[in-house]
Formats: structure tokens, C-alpha cells, sequence
């Protein structure tokens, strides 16, 4: 079962991550992942659920952030059907990278998730 307390801290340190610390993300990831896991007193494999989830949560924001940032900036730059037709095209290209950073933050969060669940022990 998922702790929604670390998954919500998780996944406003991973926008803080994605929109601040770009590239530091890796080392970024490794570290949230790390403390979700820690926070969650889950094991093993509720750390890793917890940081897995808070990194998923993560990326679908932080995507929606980007497309919701190209659409009001295209449009204020080129018009109304500019915007739409820059957003119909990147969001087209993109789905791919979006499904792909949804994966590798989900895998490396989970992973250090893992090792801070079991630092942290099985709550009783």
C-alpha cells in the first residue's frame, strides 16, 4: 500500500528535481528515490513501490507543465492556431521521451527506494 505522505514529498521533490536540477537529475533521482523509501518504513518493496509511484507522479506533471508552458508560449508568440499546431506536433513526437522518462524515473526511484526501505526496516 502505498504511503501517500512520502509519495506526495516524493513527487514534489522530483519536480524540484526536474524543473530546477536538470543536470543533476540522475543524482537528483537517486536521492529522492532514497529518502521516499526511507520515509515510507515499508521494506524493501514498499520503498520501492513508494519511490516508484512519487517517480511516475513526477514525470506526469512535470510533462503536463512542459506541454501547458509550449501551448501559452507558442500561442502568445505565433497566434492561436500556432500554439495548437506546435502542441499537436510536439506532443505527437514526444510521447515516446514522455513514456521513456516515466520508466527511468520509475526504475531508478524504485531502486534506491528499495535501499532506503530497508534501512529503514518494516514498521511494526
Amino acid at each position: 500500500m502505498a504511503k501517500m505522505n512520502a509519495v506526495i514529498l516524493g513527487f514534489i521533490l522530483t519536480l524540484v528535481v526536474y524543473l530546477f536540477f536538470g543536470r543533476y537529475e540522475f543524482w537528483g533521482l537517486l536521492i529522492v528515490g532514497f529518502i521516499v523509501g526511507y520515509i515510507a518504513h515499508e521494506g524493501i518493496l514498499g520503498g520501492m513501490w513508494n519511490a516508484a509511484l512519487a517517480g511516475a507522479f513526477g514525470t506526469i506533471i512535470s510533462a503536463i507543465l512542459f506541454i501547458i508552458l509550449v501551448t501559452i508560449g507558442g500561442t502568445a508568440m505565433m497566434g492561436f492556431l500556432g500554439g495548437l499546431a506546435g502542441f499537436t506536433v510536439s506532443g505527437i513526437t514526444s510521447l515516446i521521451d514522455i513514456v521513456f522518462t516515466i520508466i527511468k524515473y520509475m526504475i531508478v526511484m524504485g531502486i534506491t527506494g528499495a535501499v532506503g526501505g530497508a534501512l529503514s526496516g518494516e514498521k511494526e
